[in-house]
Protein backbone atom coordinates (compact mmCIF):
# COMPACT_ATOMS: atom_id res chain seq x y z
CA UNK A 1 0.00 0.00 0.00
CA UNK A 2 1.56 3.49 -1.14
CA UNK A 3 2.20 6.57 1.27
CA UNK A 4 -1.10 8.23 0.65
CA UNK A 5 -3.12 4.95 1.03
CA UNK A 6 -1.86 4.20 4.16
CA UNK A 7 -2.39 7.45 5.35
CA UNK A 8 -5.83 7.75 3.98
CA UNK A 9 -6.67 3.95 5.49
CA UNK A 10 -5.39 4.90 9.27
CA UNK A 11 -7.67 8.00 9.14
CA UNK A 12 -10.73 5.93 8.02
CA UNK A 13 -9.74 3.77 10.99
CA UNK A 14 -9.47 6.18 13.46
CA UNK A 15 -12.47 8.49 12.13
CA UNK A 16 -14.41 5.66 11.84
CA UNK A 17 -13.84 4.09 15.42
CA UNK A 18 -14.26 7.23 16.87
CA UNK A 19 -17.96 7.77 14.83
CA UNK A 20 -19.49 4.42 15.78
CA UNK A 21 -18.47 4.25 19.18
CA UNK A 22 -20.71 7.38 19.69
CA UNK A 23 -23.43 6.12 17.35
CA UNK A 24 -23.58 2.31 17.48
CA UNK A 25 -26.77 1.10 17.45
CA UNK A 26 -27.79 -1.02 20.70
CA UNK A 27 -28.45 -4.35 19.20
CA UNK A 28 -29.46 -7.80 21.28
CA UNK A 29 -26.48 -9.23 19.89
CA UNK A 30 -23.75 -6.81 20.57
CA UNK A 31 -24.33 -7.30 24.28
CA UNK A 32 -21.99 -9.92 24.45
CA UNK A 33 -19.45 -12.12 22.60
CA UNK A 34 -20.91 -15.36 23.19
CA UNK A 35 -19.64 -16.51 19.76
CA UNK A 36 -23.00 -18.58 18.82
CA UNK A 37 -24.86 -15.91 19.60
CA UNK A 38 -23.13 -13.50 16.87
CA UNK A 39 -23.59 -16.58 14.48
CA UNK A 40 -27.09 -16.70 15.15
CA UNK A 41 -27.44 -12.90 14.21
CA UNK A 42 -24.66 -13.08 11.21
CA UNK A 43 -26.50 -15.86 9.67
CA UNK A 44 -30.37 -13.81 10.01
CA UNK A 45 -28.85 -10.70 9.13
CA UNK A 46 -28.22 -12.54 5.30
CA UNK A 47 -30.39 -11.06 2.88
CA UNK A 48 -32.69 -9.29 5.50
CA UNK A 49 -33.56 -5.89 7.26
CA UNK A 50 -31.72 -5.38 10.85
CA UNK A 51 -35.33 -4.28 12.22
CA UNK A 52 -36.93 -7.68 10.65
CA UNK A 53 -34.32 -9.44 12.25
CA UNK A 54 -34.57 -8.61 15.75
CA UNK A 55 -37.31 -9.81 17.03
CA UNK A 56 -36.88 -13.38 15.08
CA UNK A 57 -33.78 -13.56 16.63
CA UNK A 58 -35.01 -13.06 20.19
CA UNK A 59 -37.20 -15.38 19.81
CA UNK A 60 -34.82 -17.69 18.29
CA UNK A 61 -32.32 -17.25 21.16
CA UNK A 62 -34.85 -17.49 24.08
CA UNK A 63 -35.91 -20.76 22.49
CA UNK A 64 -32.46 -21.84 21.61
CA UNK A 65 -30.63 -20.14 24.12
CA UNK A 66 -26.89 -22.70 23.64
CA UNK A 67 -25.31 -24.07 21.03
CA UNK A 68 -26.46 -27.76 22.71
CA UNK A 69 -30.70 -26.64 22.34
CA UNK A 70 -30.67 -25.44 18.87
CA UNK A 71 -28.35 -29.15 17.50
CA UNK A 72 -30.88 -30.86 19.62
CA UNK A 73 -34.07 -29.64 18.41
CA UNK A 74 -36.59 -31.38 16.02
CA UNK A 75 -35.61 -29.28 12.04
CA UNK A 76 -39.67 -28.77 12.05
CA UNK A 77 -39.36 -26.41 15.49
CA UNK A 78 -35.95 -24.50 13.67
CA UNK A 79 -37.92 -23.95 10.64
CA UNK A 80 -41.21 -22.84 12.33
CA UNK A 81 -39.23 -20.07 14.25
CA UNK A 82 -37.48 -19.16 11.00
CA UNK A 83 -41.01 -18.88 9.39
CA UNK A 84 -40.83 -15.51 7.41
CA UNK A 85 -37.58 -14.41 7.31
CA UNK A 86 -36.72 -16.95 4.05
CA UNK A 87 -34.00 -18.23 2.55
CA UNK A 88 -34.65 -21.45 4.88
CA UNK A 89 -31.49 -23.58 3.45
CA UNK A 90 -29.81 -20.71 6.41
CA UNK A 91 -31.82 -22.38 8.98
CA UNK A 92 -30.64 -25.74 8.01
CA UNK A 93 -26.92 -25.16 7.48
CA UNK A 94 -27.22 -23.12 10.95
CA UNK A 95 -28.34 -26.68 12.59
CA UNK A 96 -26.36 -28.82 10.52
CA UNK A 97 -23.33 -26.06 11.72
CA UNK A 98 -24.53 -26.98 15.40
CA UNK A 99 -24.74 -30.30 15.24
CA UNK A 100 -21.00 -30.63 13.91
CA UNK A 101 -19.64 -27.85 16.50
CA UNK A 102 -21.46 -30.28 19.29
CA UNK A 103 -20.11 -33.99 17.83
CA UNK A 104 -16.69 -32.25 16.45
CA UNK A 105 -15.45 -30.07 19.50
CA UNK A 106 -17.33 -30.63 22.36
CA UNK A 107 -19.72 -27.65 21.70
CA UNK A 108 -17.88 -24.95 21.30
CA UNK A 109 -16.98 -22.52 18.65
CA UNK A 110 -13.90 -23.05 17.46
CA UNK A 111 -11.82 -19.81 17.43
CA UNK A 112 -9.29 -21.30 14.91
CA UNK A 113 -10.07 -20.05 11.06
CA UNK A 114 -10.03 -23.60 9.35
CA UNK A 115 -12.06 -25.01 11.75
CA UNK A 116 -14.21 -22.46 11.73
CA UNK A 117 -14.75 -22.42 7.98
CA UNK A 118 -15.44 -26.39 7.64
CA UNK A 119 -18.39 -26.25 9.56
CA UNK A 120 -22.10 -26.05 7.46
CA UNK A 121 -22.85 -22.21 5.98
CA UNK A 122 -20.15 -20.98 7.00
CA UNK A 123 -18.07 -18.91 4.15
CA UNK A 124 -15.52 -16.29 4.61
CA UNK A 125 -17.83 -13.52 5.72
CA UNK A 126 -19.38 -15.28 8.58
CA UNK A 127 -16.04 -16.85 9.29
CA UNK A 128 -14.49 -13.40 9.70
CA UNK A 129 -17.20 -12.03 11.85
CA UNK A 130 -17.41 -14.84 14.58
CA UNK A 131 -13.21 -14.66 14.42
CA UNK A 132 -13.38 -10.62 14.80
CA UNK A 133 -16.30 -10.04 16.82
CA UNK A 134 -16.48 -12.86 19.10
CA UNK A 135 -12.47 -13.55 19.55
CA UNK A 136 -10.74 -10.22 18.81
CA UNK A 137 -8.81 -11.50 15.74
CA UNK A 138 -7.90 -9.69 13.23
CA UNK A 139 -9.89 -11.01 9.97
CA UNK A 140 -11.94 -9.26 7.57
CA UNK A 141 -15.85 -9.53 7.09
CA UNK A 142 -16.69 -8.51 3.79
CA UNK A 143 -20.65 -8.26 3.00
CA UNK A 144 -22.04 -5.65 0.59
CA UNK A 145 -22.24 -2.80 2.64
CA UNK A 146 -18.06 -2.99 3.29
CA UNK A 147 -18.21 -3.76 -0.40
CA UNK A 148 -19.67 -0.30 -0.82
CA UNK A 149 -17.89 1.89 1.94
CA UNK A 150 -14.47 0.83 0.66
CA UNK A 151 -15.66 1.02 -3.20
CA UNK A 152 -16.41 4.69 -2.55
CA UNK A 153 -13.91 5.50 0.13
CA UNK A 154 -10.76 4.21 -1.79
CA UNK A 155 -12.40 4.62 -5.25
CA UNK A 156 -12.04 0.92 -6.67
CA UNK A 157 -13.82 0.38 -9.79
CA UNK A 158 -13.77 -3.00 -10.27
CA UNK A 159 -16.84 -4.97 -10.23
CA UNK A 160 -17.87 -6.02 -7.24
CA UNK A 161 -19.98 -9.14 -8.43
CA UNK A 162 -16.70 -10.91 -9.63
CA UNK A 163 -15.11 -13.17 -7.14
CA UNK A 164 -11.34 -11.24 -8.06
CA UNK A 165 -12.94 -7.94 -6.71
CA UNK A 166 -14.09 -9.44 -3.37
CA UNK A 167 -10.63 -11.25 -3.07
CA UNK A 168 -9.11 -7.62 -3.47
CA UNK A 169 -11.66 -5.97 -0.97
CA UNK A 170 -11.44 -8.75 1.41
CA UNK A 171 -7.32 -8.13 1.56
CA UNK A 172 -7.71 -3.97 1.48
CA UNK A 173 -9.88 -4.79 4.56
CA UNK A 174 -7.70 -7.16 6.53
CA UNK A 175 -4.83 -4.49 5.82
CA UNK A 176 -6.32 -2.04 7.27
CA UNK A 177 -7.85 -3.07 10.93
CA UNK A 178 -6.33 -1.39 13.33
CA UNK A 179 -4.87 -3.70 16.00
CA UNK A 180 -6.98 -4.55 18.84
CA UNK A 181 -10.11 -3.55 18.02
CA UNK A 182 -11.05 -5.97 14.58
CA UNK A 183 -14.65 -6.45 16.12
CA UNK A 184 -15.48 -3.12 16.07
CA UNK A 185 -13.89 -1.83 13.06
CA UNK A 186 -15.85 -4.59 10.77
CA UNK A 187 -18.93 -3.80 12.80
CA UNK A 188 -18.18 0.17 11.40
CA UNK A 189 -17.44 -0.37 8.62
CA UNK A 190 -21.37 -2.36 8.60
CA UNK A 191 -23.02 0.66 10.54
CA UNK A 192 -21.74 3.17 8.25
CA UNK A 193 -22.61 1.37 4.99
CA UNK A 194 -25.88 0.53 6.39
CA UNK A 195 -26.91 3.83 7.76
CA UNK A 196 -24.87 6.70 6.17
CA UNK A 197 -23.08 5.09 2.89
CA UNK A 198 -26.08 3.81 1.61
CA UNK A 199 -26.77 2.18 -1.84
CA UNK A 200 -29.04 4.73 -3.69
CA UNK A 201 -28.55 8.32 -1.29
CA UNK A 202 -25.81 8.08 0.34
CA UNK A 203 -25.73 10.66 3.23
CA UNK A 204 -22.36 12.17 2.46
CA UNK A 205 -22.48 15.04 4.55
CA UNK A 206 -22.99 13.03 7.89
CA UNK A 207 -20.05 10.83 6.83
CA UNK A 208 -17.22 10.53 9.65
CA UNK A 209 -14.69 10.08 7.00
CA UNK A 210 -15.93 12.98 4.20
CA UNK A 211 -13.09 14.64 4.13
CA UNK A 212 -10.81 11.54 2.48
CA UNK A 213 -13.45 9.69 0.49
CA UNK A 214 -12.16 9.38 -2.64
CA UNK A 215 -15.81 8.86 -4.57
CA UNK A 216 -16.71 11.87 -3.25
CA UNK A 217 -14.25 13.85 -4.13
CA UNK A 218 -14.46 12.48 -8.02
CA UNK A 219 -18.29 13.27 -8.12
CA UNK A 220 -18.87 9.40 -8.34
CA UNK A 221 -20.46 8.46 -4.93
CA UNK A 222 -23.61 7.47 -6.63
CA UNK A 223 -21.85 5.40 -9.32
CA UNK A 224 -19.66 2.93 -7.03
CA UNK A 225 -19.53 0.09 -6.60
CA UNK A 226 -19.83 -1.42 -9.96
CA UNK A 227 -21.74 -4.34 -10.06
CA UNK A 228 -23.07 -6.29 -12.89
CA UNK A 229 -26.95 -6.75 -12.55
CA UNK A 230 -27.51 -10.17 -11.63
CA UNK A 231 -30.01 -12.13 -14.21
CA UNK A 232 -33.52 -11.28 -13.09
CA UNK A 233 -35.54 -14.62 -11.59
CA UNK A 234 -37.62 -16.26 -14.31
CA UNK A 235 -41.25 -15.70 -13.95
CA UNK A 236 -43.23 -18.96 -13.23
CA UNK A 237 -46.78 -19.61 -13.07
CA UNK A 238 -48.52 -21.73 -10.80
CA UNK A 239 -51.68 -22.86 -10.00
CA UNK A 240 -52.58 -23.90 -6.65
CA UNK A 241 -55.75 -25.13 -4.59
CA UNK A 242 -57.51 -24.40 -0.89
CA UNK A 243 -59.28 -27.32 -0.96
CA UNK A 244 -62.00 -27.69 1.81
CA UNK A 245 -62.77 -30.37 3.89
CA UNK A 246 -66.11 -31.86 4.33
CA UNK A 247 -67.67 -33.96 7.16
CA UNK A 248 -64.95 -34.92 9.67
CA UNK A 249 -63.03 -32.61 8.13
CA UNK A 250 -65.04 -29.26 8.22
CA UNK A 251 -63.40 -26.67 8.42
CA UNK A 252 -60.38 -27.39 7.63
CA UNK A 253 -57.88 -27.19 4.54
CA UNK A 254 -55.83 -29.70 2.79
CA UNK A 255 -51.78 -29.41 2.85
CA UNK A 256 -48.48 -31.04 1.73
CA UNK A 257 -44.61 -31.65 2.74
CA UNK A 258 -42.53 -30.58 0.43
CA UNK A 259 -39.60 -33.09 -0.53
CA UNK A 260 -36.83 -33.97 1.74
CA UNK A 261 -34.52 -32.11 -0.52
CA UNK A 262 -34.22 -29.03 -2.58
CA UNK A 263 -36.15 -25.59 -3.07
CA UNK A 264 -38.20 -25.53 0.57
CA UNK A 265 -37.47 -28.81 1.19
CA UNK A 266 -39.56 -30.25 4.13
CA UNK A 267 -42.01 -27.34 4.61
CA UNK A 268 -46.02 -27.66 4.54
CA UNK A 269 -47.44 -25.82 1.33
CA UNK A 270 -50.92 -25.85 -0.27
CA UNK A 271 -51.19 -28.07 -3.18
CA UNK A 272 -50.17 -26.64 -6.20
CA UNK A 273 -49.06 -27.47 -10.16
CA UNK A 274 -47.14 -25.53 -13.20
CA UNK A 275 -50.21 -23.56 -15.13
CA UNK A 276 -50.32 -24.74 -18.80
CA UNK A 277 -50.19 -21.63 -20.84
CA UNK A 278 -49.10 -18.75 -18.87
CA UNK A 279 -49.75 -15.08 -20.23
CA UNK A 280 -47.08 -12.89 -21.10
CA UNK A 281 -46.66 -11.73 -17.80
CA UNK A 282 -46.63 -14.82 -15.97
CA UNK A 283 -49.66 -15.47 -14.74
CA UNK A 284 -52.28 -17.87 -15.67
CA UNK A 285 -54.64 -16.03 -17.88
CA UNK A 286 -57.57 -16.26 -15.70
CA UNK A 287 -60.61 -17.27 -16.05
CA UNK A 288 -59.55 -19.24 -18.96
CA UNK A 289 -61.29 -22.15 -20.50
CA UNK A 290 -59.74 -25.59 -18.88
CA UNK A 291 -58.08 -23.91 -16.32
CA UNK A 292 -59.99 -26.47 -13.95
CA UNK A 293 -59.59 -29.15 -16.17
CA UNK A 294 -55.77 -28.44 -15.95
CA UNK A 295 -55.86 -28.28 -12.22
CA UNK A 296 -57.97 -31.31 -11.74
CA UNK A 297 -55.48 -33.36 -14.08
CA UNK A 298 -51.89 -31.84 -13.03
CA UNK A 299 -53.07 -32.44 -9.43
CA UNK A 300 -54.00 -36.01 -9.89
CA UNK A 301 -51.37 -37.07 -12.25
CA UNK A 302 -48.94 -35.08 -9.91
CA UNK A 303 -50.02 -36.04 -6.81
CA UNK A 304 -52.30 -38.67 -6.50
CA UNK A 305 -55.23 -36.36 -5.66
CA UNK A 306 -58.48 -35.79 -6.72
CA UNK A 307 -60.35 -32.06 -6.42
CA UNK A 308 -63.06 -30.51 -8.12
CA UNK A 309 -61.83 -26.45 -8.45
CA UNK A 310 -64.72 -24.09 -7.69
CA UNK A 311 -63.55 -20.66 -8.41
CA UNK A 312 -60.65 -18.19 -8.57
CA UNK A 313 -59.72 -17.05 -4.58
CA UNK A 314 -56.59 -15.16 -5.16
CA UNK A 315 -53.59 -14.51 -6.75
CA UNK A 316 -49.94 -14.08 -4.76
CA UNK A 317 -46.67 -13.92 -5.33
CA UNK A 318 -43.10 -15.45 -3.78
CA UNK A 319 -39.99 -14.84 -5.23
CA UNK A 320 -36.85 -16.89 -5.05
CA UNK A 321 -33.09 -15.97 -6.50
CA UNK A 322 -33.76 -17.21 -9.75
CA UNK A 323 -37.46 -18.27 -9.80
CA UNK A 324 -40.51 -15.84 -9.24
CA UNK A 325 -43.45 -17.57 -8.33
CA UNK A 326 -46.86 -15.97 -9.71
CA UNK A 327 -49.75 -18.22 -7.96
CA UNK A 328 -53.35 -18.11 -8.59
CA UNK A 329 -55.19 -19.96 -5.98
CA UNK A 330 -58.46 -21.52 -5.89
CA UNK A 331 -61.15 -22.77 -4.00
CA UNK A 332 -61.60 -26.90 -4.06
CA UNK A 333 -63.91 -29.04 -2.95
CA UNK A 334 -62.13 -32.49 -2.31
CA UNK A 335 -62.62 -36.03 -4.12
CA UNK A 336 -60.23 -38.49 -2.65
CA UNK A 337 -56.50 -39.28 -2.96
CA UNK A 338 -56.07 -42.29 -5.32
CA UNK A 339 -54.05 -45.20 -5.44
CA UNK A 340 -50.63 -45.40 -6.39
CA UNK A 341 -51.27 -47.29 -9.18
CA UNK A 342 -53.99 -45.14 -11.11
CA UNK A 343 -52.12 -42.41 -10.23
CA UNK A 344 -48.97 -43.25 -12.61
CA UNK A 345 -51.12 -44.92 -15.27
CA UNK A 346 -53.10 -41.75 -16.38
CA UNK A 347 -56.53 -42.91 -15.20
CA UNK A 348 -55.99 -40.65 -12.52
CA UNK A 349 -56.16 -37.38 -15.25
CA UNK A 350 -58.82 -39.05 -17.11
CA UNK A 351 -61.21 -39.85 -13.43
CA UNK A 352 -60.24 -35.89 -13.21
CA UNK A 353 -61.37 -34.33 -16.28
CA UNK A 354 -64.24 -35.93 -15.85
CA UNK A 355 -64.67 -34.42 -12.20
CA UNK A 356 -64.02 -31.45 -13.40
CA UNK A 357 -66.43 -30.79 -16.34
CA UNK A 358 -69.25 -32.79 -14.26
CA UNK A 359 -69.58 -29.89 -11.64
CA UNK A 360 -69.37 -32.14 -9.33
CA UNK A 361 -66.81 -33.62 -6.50
CA UNK A 362 -65.26 -36.70 -7.21
CA UNK A 363 -67.35 -39.45 -5.15
CA UNK A 364 -64.72 -42.33 -5.44
CA UNK A 365 -64.59 -45.45 -8.17
CA UNK A 366 -63.07 -48.18 -8.80
CA UNK A 367 -59.23 -46.29 -8.29
CA UNK A 368 -59.97 -45.02 -4.51
CA UNK A 369 -57.50 -45.46 -1.80
CA UNK A 370 -59.31 -47.74 0.16
CA UNK A 371 -59.60 -44.48 2.88
CA UNK A 372 -60.33 -42.14 0.33
CA UNK A 373 -60.58 -38.89 2.61
CA UNK A 374 -57.35 -39.98 4.83
CA UNK A 375 -54.48 -38.31 3.85
CA UNK A 376 -51.48 -40.72 2.77
CA UNK A 377 -48.20 -40.06 3.95
CA UNK A 378 -47.35 -36.29 3.94
CA UNK A 379 -50.06 -34.73 3.46
CA UNK A 380 -52.36 -33.57 6.49
CA UNK A 381 -55.88 -31.80 7.45
CA UNK A 382 -55.44 -28.75 9.17
CA UNK A 383 -57.17 -26.20 10.91
CA UNK A 384 -56.51 -22.34 11.95
CA UNK A 385 -54.97 -24.09 15.25
CA UNK A 386 -52.03 -25.68 13.43
CA UNK A 387 -50.43 -22.42 11.90
CA UNK A 388 -48.70 -22.00 14.95
CA UNK A 389 -46.90 -25.64 14.86
CA UNK A 390 -46.10 -26.17 10.79
CA UNK A 391 -43.61 -24.20 8.67
CA UNK A 392 -45.04 -22.53 5.70
CA UNK A 393 -43.04 -20.68 3.31
CA UNK A 394 -44.37 -16.89 2.89
CA UNK A 395 -46.32 -17.05 0.24
CA UNK A 396 -48.81 -20.18 1.77
CA UNK A 397 -48.21 -18.60 5.28
CA UNK A 398 -49.99 -15.44 4.05
CA UNK A 399 -52.55 -17.24 2.13
CA UNK A 400 -53.50 -19.90 4.94
CA UNK A 401 -54.10 -17.22 7.86
CA UNK A 402 -56.15 -14.30 5.11
CA UNK A 403 -58.42 -17.89 4.56
CA UNK A 404 -58.84 -18.80 8.04
CA UNK A 405 -59.21 -14.79 8.92
CA UNK A 406 -62.25 -14.44 6.59
CA UNK A 407 -63.84 -17.96 7.33
CA UNK A 408 -63.46 -17.39 11.31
Amino acid sequence: MDSDRTEAAAYFASRLLDWYDRNKRDLPWRRDRDPYRIWVSEVMLQQTRVDTVIPYYERFMRRFPTIRHLAEAPEEEVLKLWEGLGYYSRARNLQAGARQVVERHGGVVPDDKKALSALKGIGPYTAGAILSIAFGKPEPAVDGNVMRVLSRYFLLTDDVAKPSARARIERLAASIIPEGRAGEFNQAVMELGALVCTPQSPGCLLCPVLERCAGRAAGRERELPVKSKAKPPRPEARMAVIVEGRGRHAGKVLVRRRPDSGLLARMWELPHVLAPEAAADGYAASPRAGAFDALSRGLAEEAGLLVRPVHLWAKAEHVFSHIRWQVEVYLAEFGFFLDAGSASTGAAGSEAAVAAEAGAPCAGGPDRAPDGDEPPEGWLWIGPEDMASLAFPNVFLRLLNDYFAKRA
